[in-house]
């Protein structure tokens, strides 16, 4: 079949890392549907695909059985990214983050299910790790959740191998760690930690880490992420069907080393930024001290291949950020 002849079902499709996804495999030529409740998405993020025949957008929910039903019609392959993301979100109302995370994940399995999807390839979590001291992290070795969030992500990988064995679907989850790049939204509550420091370096504010910034994260850019969901969705491989892969650079990065570099790269747009204060605060409740990713079962069975390290990410990012976010 020619990418033209497919139909890719894009969940979360206007949110940060959906509307990449979709973009991306637009660029490709591929039919895209998008389904998203705008929620947590943006329609800015997508208005200019809006024009591409090739494109829908349904504006539905998760958790509206029919709204699934619908948006799988005729679709070849579903990336499922919708979800209410954020440790501190599921702490303040873990039911929303069930319902989202965990209703609508089972009923956008059931609907393809139905629908008889080649495969489903979903959005998991690196905090299914949980208290798990281990490290780098490897897909077969988890501990106890911390958080609502954590196991709400948990129970989608329990759900869609269940389904893998009961059913015969095809099912691929990725754990992403801490994905950052263009698109991630730098306002809110519940904003990621590099979009909203690098929106507060730029209007001379002093970002303020949880904790003395020792912990560590692996940072992954989303042009890995896309790599991933690309590989995931196409691998002939019989060994990737109904399991989970890290999705990583594969590298860890210290909170303040984090800063240091931000801070670097947008005091080559304005001097001025290198003098911004860094601040301390408590660590947040239900965060994972340390977080680093192999990536060794994704090369191997995958043949993934990320390209881009912190740093270079970084500075992807915040041209990006610099472009958008300047008023």
């Amino acid at each position: 079949m020619n990418t033209s002849e497919i139909k890719i079902l894009i969940t979360g499709g206007a949110g940060f890392i959906g509307s990449n996804l979709c973009e991306y495999f637009l660029n490709k030529k591929y039919q895209v549907v998008c389904l998203d409740n705008l929620a947590t998405g943006y329609c800015k993020n997508i208005e200019h695909l809006l024009d591409d025949p090739n494109f829908t957008f349904i504006e539905g929910d998760i958790r509206n059985f029919k709204d699934c039903q619908k948006a799988v019609e005729g679709v070849h392959y579903v990336l499922h990214q919708a979800a209410l993301g954020s440790v501190p979100r599921s702490i303040q109302d873990p039911l929303s983050s069930n319902e989202v995370n965990v209703t609508g994940f089972l009923n956008m399995l059931q609907a393809s299910k139905e629908a008889g999807i080649k495969r489903f390839v979903y959005a998991a979590s690196s905090s299914t790790y949980g208290d798990s001291e281990s490290l780098p992290k490897v897909e077969e070795v988890i501990g106890k959740p911390l958080s609502p969030y954590a196991i709400t992500k948990y129970v989608n990988e329990l759900y869609a191998e269940i389904f893998g064995k009961t059913y015969g679907m095809e099912t691929i989850g990725l754990r992403y760690f801490n994905v950052f790049g263009r698109k991630q939204d730098p306002n809110g509550a519940y904003a990621a930690v590099i979009p909203k420091f690098v929106l507060q370096f730029m209007r001379y504010e002093s970002p303020v880490i949880n904790g003395d910034g020792n912990y560590s994260r692996d940072f992954t850019y989303i042009d890995n992420v896309i790599q991933m969901n690309e590989l995931a969705m196409l691998t002939q491989n019989p060994d990737a069907i109904n399991t989970v892969f890290n999705t990583a650079f594969g590298d860890r990065t210290t909170l303040n080393q984090l800063v240091a570099v931000l801070q670097e790269e947008l005091a080559r747009f304005d001097p001025k930024i290198a003098d911004v204060e860094i601040k301390h605060g408590p660590n947040r409740i239900g965060d994972i001290p340390h977080s680093l990713a192999s990536i060794d079962k994704a090369k191997k069975i995958l043949g993934y291949n990320p390209q881009y390290s912190l740093q270079q990410g970084i500075k992807e990012a915040v041209q990006w950020y610099w472009n958008n976010l300047k008023q």
